[in-house]
Order: structure tokens, then C-alpha cells, then sequence
């Protein structure tokens, strides 16, 4: 009898599973913050702006380093920039548990998590992605992009339950123990590249040339923003990405506990709806990418930020006790529009940058970060002023219309007839851009 050999999985899946999972370990403090908030401020006092403060040096450093995480892991290698950014979140966590003055917080919760959380980002999932696989290379970026949703999914009921059952303290310690535990899973499971295994890539052959990813050294990522900062695109594109920063990441994903907390909701009730926002946030990413390439990016995004702003209008209206009906409309729109804005933004990018689309949109997401980072200790602010959140999500919805405004101002790119611009040197794609 013969038998048929047994087909072994490529290393390449191997490596984007071991990937997914510390994306989703490095996404899990991304639950403390909003949970955490007010047992922080009754044991020590400390202020809503306070929390917030240093959730914005953590959103800050995360925009700021994820344009050169494919260069720390071009120079350095990817196991041990994975390795010690996830030792940095575990530290940052589990030193916390031990904190008792408001700059231990700002350093821990706010530098070395950010270091580490924004060493795996979309740099990241740009370097796995485009090292191990040439097929399913959409569909493996799709999925490790997803796993910080995904994470958020699982994090948040888990984190809320135990700080409501055990405390704060436990619940950050079980960040940093899932933090630590996906440690020894890099160090087996992790390479730099097929070669170091005498592999291919997934659907490539042995003597495929690998590709450089734009990204890859540090001259480059500045490149990249000198070029972006020559078109009026750009700063259009990057402002209207800083406010949907403000109205995620900032203001929903940092204070919607405390503000539904504020309505006497149980925190882990509120837990568990920001957690269902990141089950319709993969949902309606996949469609809107169906979309972008259907309908006009400009207006698509024109769309996402009016609807994001009317359902902030109506936020404080929504919230009560329990999760009424027109808590979970909110909830389920709110999660279908969180993160749509990615792929028209992108295709935006892709149309005036062409091959340095990664690289402009790398700046691009750190206008988001620094917008979100605004947002959470500006929020965290007007609450301690006023009293509640209102005014935040009033103010947010009146950006969301900023943001509309900029993006249907987006042009094309224009054609021009006779030379090409003299826009330097380095900037061959967008001369290319410019004269199509």
C-alpha cells in the first residue's frame, strides 16, 4: 500500500501565526487605560487628565516609531527588536502594578509601552508580510492587521472582569504575563527572512530575489516625510487622519468606560461594548477596502467622518445605566466606521506617492497618533474641568466636519504637460505621480 506523503506547513504560516500572536500580546494594553481609569483616580487621586497624559506620550512614541520599526528590524533583526518590544510592554505593565507617584505612570504606561507597542506595528506587518510570502500576501497583511482588533476583543472583558473582581494591579499583571509568554514563542518560531531556514517564500522560488522594502533604512523613512510634505495632499490627508485619531484611539478608545461610568455604567458592561466596536471594526475595514475600490476614496471618507461626527452629537444622549438599543446602534456604527478610513486613505496615498506609499503613509499614521494622543489627555482635561465628556465628544463631532472639509478638498494628481517639476532628486515617484 502506498502512502501519499505528508504535506508540511510552511514555515511562512508559521512565522505570520507566531506574529499574529504578538501583535495580539502587544495589543492587550491597549484594554488597561479606559478599564483602569477610575480605580486609579480613587486610590491616588490622580486627575482623568492625568491617565490621559500618559496615554498621549504612549500614542506619540507609537506614531513616532512606527515609521522606523521596518528599519530597527531591517538593522537589527526582527526576533530581537520583537523580543525586547515585547519585554518593554511587559515592564512598562507589570513595573505598574508597583506604581505609586504619577511620573512612575508617565514612564511606564506612557514611554516604555509606547516604545514597545509601536516596534509592532505596520512596519511589522510589512516586513512579514512581504519577506515570507509572495502568494496570500494580501490576505496574511489583512490578517495580522486585524489582530490588534483582535486583541482589544479578547483584552477588554478579560481585563475589566479582573480589575472589577481582583483590582488593577492583577489586571496588569496578566497583560504582562501574556506579554512575556509570547517572549519564548519569537525567540523558537521567528526568522528574519525564508533564507535563514534554506526556504523560499510562500509561492516564491529559491532564487527569488527578496524584496527591499521601501521602509527598510532610517534616510528613507525621512525621505519619505520630505517628499509628503511638498503636496498639498498630504497635509490635507494627515490632517483629517490626526482627527480620526482624536475620535478613536483618543477619545472612544481611552474614555468611553469612564464617560459610560460617569451614566452609571458597570465598567465591565462598558468593557464588553468597546470590545464589540473591534468585531465590527474588522467587519467594516474588509468592506470598506471593497468599496475603495468601487467608489471615489474622497468621497468615501467625506461619508465616514459626517456619519462619525452626527453619532458623537448623539453620544451623551445614548449612554444610561444599561446598554439601551440606541447604545448598541452607536456601538455597531461606531465599530463599522473606526477604522474604514484606512484603505481610502491609503488609495489616496498610492495615487500621488506610488512606490513610496508606505513610507508617506507611515507619517501619515503618526499624524494619527499624535491627533489621538491630543485627544486622550484633552478629554481626560475638559472631564476634570466640567464634569463630564460632553464637550469632548461636542468638540469631536465639530472636527469630524474639519475632517470632511479637508478630505473633498483632496485632489488627484495633475497632469503636467512639458518637464516634469524639479522636485529633487530622490522624488522619481512623485515626478511620476505629478506627470501622469
Amino acid at each position: 500500500m502506498l502512502l501519499t506523503p505528508t504535506r508540511r506547513i510552511h514555515r511562512g504560516w508559521i512565522v505570520a501565526a507566531v506574529a499574529f500572536v504578538a501583535i495580539l500580546g502587544a495589543a492587550g494594553f491597549r484594554a488597561v487605560p479606559s478599564v483602569m481609569m477610575d480605580p486609579l483616580h480613587m486610590e491616588f487621586g490622580w486627575s482623568h487628565a492625568t491617565v490621559g497624559a500618559a496615554m498621549s506620550i504612549n500614542m506619540t512614541l507609537f506614531g513616532l516609531t512606527a515609521p522606523f520599526a521596518a528599519a530597527l528590524m531591517d538593522r537589527f533583526g526582527v526576533r530581537p527588536v520583537l523580543a525586547v518590544a515585547l519585554a518593554l510592554i511587559a515592564a512598562g505593565t507589570g513595573l505598574g502594578a508597583t506604581m505609586t507617584a504619577e511620573w512612575q505612570l508617565l514612564l511606564l504606561w506612557g514611554v516604555l509601552v509606547g516604545l514597545g507597542t509601536g516596534s509592532i506595528s505596520m512596519g511589522f506587518v510589512a516586513t512579514v508580510a512581504t519577506r515570507w510570502f509572495v502568494e496570500r500576501r494580501g490576505l496574511v497583511t489583512g490578517i495580522l492587521t486585524a489582530a490588534s482588533a483582535t486583541g482589544q476583543l479578547i483584552f477588554l472583558p478579560v481585563v475589566a472582569a479582573a480589575t472589577d473582581r481582583f483590582g488593577w494591579r492583577v489586571a496588569s499583571l496578566i497583560v504582562t504575563a501574556v506579554a512575556l509568554a509570547v517572549v519564548p514563542l519569537v525567540l523558537v518560531f521567528i526568522r528574519d527572512r525564508p533564507s535563514d531556514v534554506g526556504l523560499a517564500p510562500v509561492g516564491g522560488v529559491a532564487d527569488t530575489p527578496e524584496e527591499v522594502l521601501p521602509t527598510g533604512t532610517f534616510s528613507a523613512a525621512f525621505a519619505g516625510l520630505v517628499i509628503g510634505m511638498r503636496t498639498r495632499a498630504f497635509w490635507l490627508l494627515a490632517a483629517s487622519f490626526a482627527i480620526c485619531g482624536m475620535t478613536t484611539n483618543g477619545l472612544i478608545g481611552t474614555h468611553f468606560i469612564p464617560a459610560a461610568g460617569d451614566h452609571g455604567m458597570p465598567t465591565t458592561v462598558a468593557a464588553g461594548l468597546l470590545a464589540t466596536i473591534g468585531i465590527f471594526d474588522v467587519a467594516g475595514t474588509v468592506f470598506s477596502g471593497w468599496l475603495t475600490d468601487r467608489v471615489s476614496p474622497r468621497v468615501l471618507l467625506v461619508v465616514y467622518y459626517l456619519g462619525r461626527g452626527v453619532s458623537l452629537v448623539l453620544l451623551p444622549s445614548l449612554l444610561s445605566p444599561h446598554a439601551e438599543p440606541s447604545t448598541w446602534v452607536f456601538i455597531i456604527f461606531y465599530g463599522l466606521d473606526w477604522v474604514a478610513t484606512v484603505p481610502p486613505t491609503i488609495a489616496i496615498c498610492r495615487e500621488w506617492f506610488g512606490d513610496r506609499t508606505p513610507v508617506v503613509f507611515g507619517w501619515v499614521f503618526a499624524s494619527h497618533q499624535i491627533g489621538a494622543a491630543v485627544a486622550a489627555f484633552g478629554a481626560g482635561w475638559i472631564r476634570d474641568a466640567e464634569g463630564s465628556y460632553d464637550l469632548a465628544f461636542h468638540l469631536a463631532a465639530g472636527l469630524c466636519v474639519v475632517a470632511a472639509v479637508c478630505c473633498a478638498g483632496i485632489r488627484g494628481p495633475r497632469t503636467v504637460k512639458g518637464p516634469t517639476p524639479d522636485v529633487g532628486n530622490d522624488d522619481s515617484t512623485l515626478q511620476r505621480s505629478l506627470s501622469r
